[in-house]
């Protein structure tokens, strides 16, 4: 358990699957979008740490930092998983059937 997160076991993920009725595809584009909802919502709260920074109401100058760190690298792992998204599309239009 790191930072509060905790791995899925296996018996964890199998009964997750078993219980969910939509398709893959459906279900990787709900994944996706909380994960982009997600990302959305810290860059919000970073934006307004920098508002309260740049106005000096920052009562937590930790905090406001955590809080843009977080948003930082959460858009840089959004950005890898957009990149590896578009290299296997573009694989997959590469291949001959």
């Amino acid at each position: 358990m790191i930072n509060g997160l905790k791995a899925p076991s296996t018996a964890d993920l199998l009964n997750q699957k078993a219980k969910s009725n939509t398709t893959g595809g459906e279900a990787f584009a709900e994944h996706l979008k909380s994960a982009i909802g997600e990302v959305n919502e810290l860059q919000v709260k970073s934006e307004g740490a920098v508002a309260d920074l740049a106005t000096g109401q920052v009562k937590d100058l930790h905090q406001a930092a955590m809080a843009i760190g977080k948003a930082e690298i959460n858009m840089k792992l959004m950005l890898e998983i957009r990149n590896k998204a578009l290299n296997a599309y573009k694989e997959l239009g590469r291949t001959q059937l």
